[in-house]
């Protein structure tokens, strides 16, 4: 669906909002590396991951720190997200590109994602969450 920057006052805080669990958690995808690289497109970079949580909090704090170390390296820029998540269970399949210093160094480096606020909420047509990721 989508997300926005919210104002903090020293790193970054975004909401995201979802139809489906798997569409906030691609999303919060989006929203991170959007935060780190600007814009990008799918070049044939392709990766699967899979992991399993104790509770949906936990399960989305593990996928962004899990996107952070692919990213990191394997010097990939991930921009669409097709999430499945079962329970407390996702499958993703991340497509991007190879990072390119002169197109991707716009951003701030996210260095983690803090659990600080971190709840998952179900409104009525949407589910959202807030993220601050620490940079």
């Amino acid at each position: 669906m989508s997300f926005e920057e919210l104002d903090h006052t020293a790193d970054v805080l975004m909401r995201v909002r979802g139809a489906t669990l798997g569409e906030l958690f691609a999303d919060a995808g989006r929203a991170m590396f959007h935060v780190m690289y600007g814009p990008c497109e799918d070049r044939g970079v392709k990766r699967q991951i899979s992991l399993e949580a104790e509770n949906l909090e936990s399960l989305l704090i593990d996928y962004l720190s899990e996107l952070l170390f692919i990213t990191e390296v394997e010097n990939t820029v991930f921009c669409t997200f097709d999430v499945d998540i079962q329970g407390t269970h996702l499958i993703a399949v991340l497509r991007g590109e190879p990072f390119d210093p002169a197109r991707h160094s716009a951003g701030s480096l996210v260095k983690g994602i803090s659990y600080f606020g971190l709840e998952i909420v179900k409104e009525e047509e949407a589910y959202v969450v807030e993220i601050i990721f620490d940079i």
